[in-house]
């Protein structure tokens, strides 16, 4: 049998290790990771090797050749213009396979029984088996379910935190029939988990799933890089050493001197020509290369060393990686997770402080402190979008330093010339990151077109109207007044997809950013006419003759987040009396609890004038609490229903679009008036794509996010809602309180409930087991439903918070009062269980 060895991968997140060497040849335990996956397939009597290369081929090409050294044959296959992706490169090579033949990635380290995978595929009739395992955090990976045959039913690449419905994941390991490369075109780019197998499952072919047991890491970042030498060394997973074992534990080369004097603690890996000085102190998990030096009374605890490094006295590293040729001289400390580059050098007392992760051929002067990563920037994080963006702490997180590293990345995703919008809520610090933001930009070519203070909705209603290739806006976080928010949006207005988020995090994390010249650097531009083209909008869809006679009066709290209101100059316009509080900035954000008590001045304020209604606007325009005709606040699921009675009573038939975890109040009024409801995953983008792509939507969001008008423009807008509430109030002659009155009697709770990041995977798949299939909807997190459309449960993860939130919802309330206590009680019980699985697993490692 022949296998498909694919090591034509850059390893842009183990940067700076991949930077002159390809992924596949990064060493574990001395050894490329690559020559690992060949002694596996060879003890599994697979000795024909094409290996697909892209990134620098000629580094594996001079060191394994034709493979006879390492008991095999090899064969090469290059990417010279553009990587194919996954399956493109295999189907480049079609015609040198003829039977059966296996697929491995070669950035991962295994010891799975590829023969017994093999034997499974043929006695299922396969015509395409994945070797599967299971993870604690599956966030990574390619998320698959299997029924009760092993036949595959479903699966997702790299899930979202709240889209995990399974710990069972693609390994990358995969059994194939080559007539299966035939629904592949030739010469293009293509995936097997995004192309490929998709097709297979539509067409019905027999795909199954392979569970495997055993050891398997996917090196795809600098901690799993240093978990798998760590768990080689502790023999978790089979891999051969080219050195004796001296005593248990200590694996040393040949010609290494070790002074009497030096502590070794097991197990340590030690290579060939090495130096180990006087009073040396290793511990255990520590790996040493090749002709590597250690100088007298050095202190190592479970560094990862490669070939020919030299490591002066007194010396301490701790669990970070120093590269090929590096120099760290006299009392110089490298702490734990930083990554010194190929060929670099630590000056004398240097400190290079957690995380740091610094580039080839650098060097750090005598005494310095290096608190950042020496190219640019802080230290790298793993994601830096969440939920709703990129957010973090005002001037911690989020420093002008941050923004304009964003802007670049951002911008290098973009063609040179490109133009963006950027605008902002009227905060300083939101002034300075936009700013920043904008430089970056403009550093790799990019053109600003800047609106400055700008309320979002105005920001995406004026996008599509400007030619340009995105926008970005900056505002201080709804929710928390202490963060910044960036969010990105498309040139429709709509917030980026996953796709595009992964993007710029590459180009950040790669921090190889396009650099344009001096006459390519990019302009900027002030947009003006911004608030009358978002009037002429706003206008073009209200019922303005109904608003002019309609002798309301609203009443519109700003919560000291807002200045120069426009929704009150656009009413004004219209012959609406609007009575304005709080429309001035203090120095800080209101928290939540001073909103609270503005709402309650609020109330009294509606009451004392007899007005309409009134509305605290939030989140820089986008988000609304509503107060009806007697003062009493509607918000939350209350608010969503409302206003989906609203909507619908005007546009009948119509089709509305709410998350996941509404309240099934929404289906009881459609049905009232004929309508559809689409129910999509919990996350902003989510809402505005699926309100942007189905036809006939007349309103979508939720109480809680807001709401938004696609004929208007694609995101959130409390100043349309206000103005669109008062045109239907008007029209259908109802109060808020009298429409209240007659939403349906559902009642709908939640509840949070803590559960670490490495236990949402498999807390899920724990659930999706344990309940009927036809009980279960997975639109997002898992839904479980009592026998009635209205009696539901939903367990939902947090996508930026170790967190789960727990919905129940039923016209019943005793009913939902019990289900709630009963799910927490299983979600906690679960993750102690699981935590107590962890903790016995840690106190037999380090």
């Amino acid at each position: 049998m022949r296998a498909v060895l694919m090591a034509g991968g850059s390893g842009t997140r183990l940067r700076p290790l991949t930077c002159d060497l390809p992924k596949p040849m990064v060493p574990v335990l001395n050894h490329p990771i690559a020559e690992h996956i060949l002694n596996l397939l060879r003890r599994h009597h697979v000795t024909e090797i094409i290996a697909t290369l892209h990134y620098l081929p000629d580094v594996m090409r001079d060191y394994f050749q034709d493979g006879s050294d390492f008991g095999v044959q090899m064969t090469y296959a290059v990417e010279e213009d553009q990587p194919l992706g996954t399956a493109g490169c295999v189907k480049n090579i079609v015609e040198l396979l003829d039977g059966t033949f296996l697929v491995i990635s070669g950035d991962s380290i295994t010891d799975f029984d590829l023969s017994a995978a093999i034997r499974f595929h043929r006695q299922k009739k396969s015509k395409a088996t994945l070797v599967l395992t299971r993870v604690p955090n599956p966030i990574e990976f390619g998320v698959v379910i299997t029924d009760e045959n092993y036949r595959i039913c479903r699966f997702l690449e790299k899930p979202s935190t709240s889209e995990i419905f399974s710990d069972t994941v693609n390994t990358g390991i995969y059994v194939l029939e080559p007539e299966v490369l035939e629904y592949l075109p030739a010469n293009q780019e293509t995936d097997f988990s995004k192309d490929l197998f998709p097709l297979l499952l539509a067409r019905g072919e027999p795909m199954y799933g392979y569970v495997a047991e055993g050891y398997w890491c996917d090196v795809g970042h600098l901690d799993a890089y240093r978990d798998a030498q760590y768990d080689g060394l502790q023999r978790k997973v089979k891999l051969e050493f080219s050195c004796e074992e001296r005593s248990p534990g200590l694996w040393v080369g040949q010609n290494t001197y070790i002074d009497q004097s030096a502590k070794i603690e097991p197990p340590v890996l030690i290579g060939s020509n090495c130096r180990i000085g006087a009073r040396v102190q290793i511990d255990a998990g520590t790996v040493i290369g090749d002709n590597v030096t250690i100088g007298a009374d050095a202190d190592l605890k479970r560094p990862i060393i490669w070939n020919g490094a030299i490591i002066g006295e007194e010396v301490h590293l701790r669990a970070c990686v120093i590269a090929r040729g590096t120099r760290v001289d006299r009392r110089a400390h490298v702490l734990e997770g930083a990554v010194v580059g190929p060929l670099s050098t630590i000056g004398e007392e240097a400190q290079v402080s957690p995380g740091v992760r610094i580039w080839p051929s650098k060097r750090v002067e005598p005494g310095a402190t290096l608190n950042i990563n020496l190219i640019w920037g802080h230290t790298a994080q793993r994601n830096l979008f969440g939920q709703r963006g990129v957010s973090g702490l005002a001037n911690i997180d989020i420093t002008p330093e941050f923004a304009v590293k964003l802007g670049a990345a951002y911008g290098s995703t973009l063609k040179p010339g490109s133009h963006v919008a950027v605008s902002r809520d009227q905060r300083s610090i939101s002034r300075m990151v936009s700013r920043s933001l904008i430089a970056g930009l403009m550093s790799v070519g990019v053109n600003v077109q800047n609106l400055e203070a700008t309320a979002i909705p105005l920001a995406r209603s004026i996008v599509p109207t400007l030619s340009i290739a995105g926008g970005i806006h900056v505002r201080v976080h709804p929710d928390r007044p202490d963060h910044i928010l960036i969010e990105f949006f498309d040139h429709k207005g709509i917030n980026i997809s996953k796709a595009r988020e992964k993007k710029i995090e590459g180009a950040y994390f790669k921090e190889d950013f396009r650099r344009a010249q001096i006459h390519e650097i990019g302009n900027v531009v002030y947009a003006n006419q911004v608030v009358d083209i978002y009037g002429t909008c706003f206008e073009k869809h209200l019922n303005i003759e109904a608003i002019r006679h309609s002798s309301s009066r609203v009443v519109i709290d700003y919560a000291y987040a807002v200045s120069g209101a426009v929704l009150p100059q656009l009413l004004a316009k219209f012959g609406c009396d609007a009575v304005v509080l709080n429309a001035s900035l203090t120095q800080t954000a209101p928290t939540a609890a001073d909103r609270e008590s503005l709402l309650t001045q609020l109330g009294h304020v509606v009451e004392a004038l007899k007005a309409t209604f009134g509305v605290q606007v939030s989140a820089n325009g986008e988000q609304l609490i509503l107060v009806d005709e007697a003062g009493n606040p509607i918000r939350g699921e209350t608010l969503t229903a409302l206003m989906v009675e609203v909507i619908l009573s005007h546009h009948p038939r119509g089709t509305v679009v709410v998350p996941v975890h509404a309240s099934s109040a929404v289906e009881q009024i459609a049905h009232r008036h004929d309508s559809r409801v689409i129910r999509t995953k919990a996350n902003p983008t989510a809402l505005m794509e699926a309100c942007h792509t189905n036809p006939n939507v007349v309103l979508g969001g939720s109480g809680d996010m807001g709401f938004i008008f696609p004929q208007l423009h694609p995101g959130f807008d409390a100043m349309f809602c206000i103005a669109k509430l008062i045109e239907m109030l008007t029209i259908q002659e109802r109060s808020l309180g009298h429409i209240r009155a007659e939403l349906p009697r559902v009642t709908h709770k939640g509840c949070s409930v803590r559960c670490p990041w490495t236990a949402k995977g498999a807390l899920m798949r724990h659930l999706v087991e344990t309940h009927p299939v036809d009980r279960l909807e997975l639109v997002d997190g898992v839904k479980i439903f009592n026998y009635h459309q209205d009696n539901w449960v939903l367990i939902l993860p947090d996508a930026g918070e170790p967190l789960v939130h727990i919905y129940a919802n039923s016209s019943d309330r005793s009913w939902v009062d019990e289900t709630l206590r009963d799910y927490r009680l299983r979600v906690q019980e679960f993750v102690d269980e699981n935590e107590q699985r962890e903790e016995a697993r840690s106190e037999s490692g380090y």
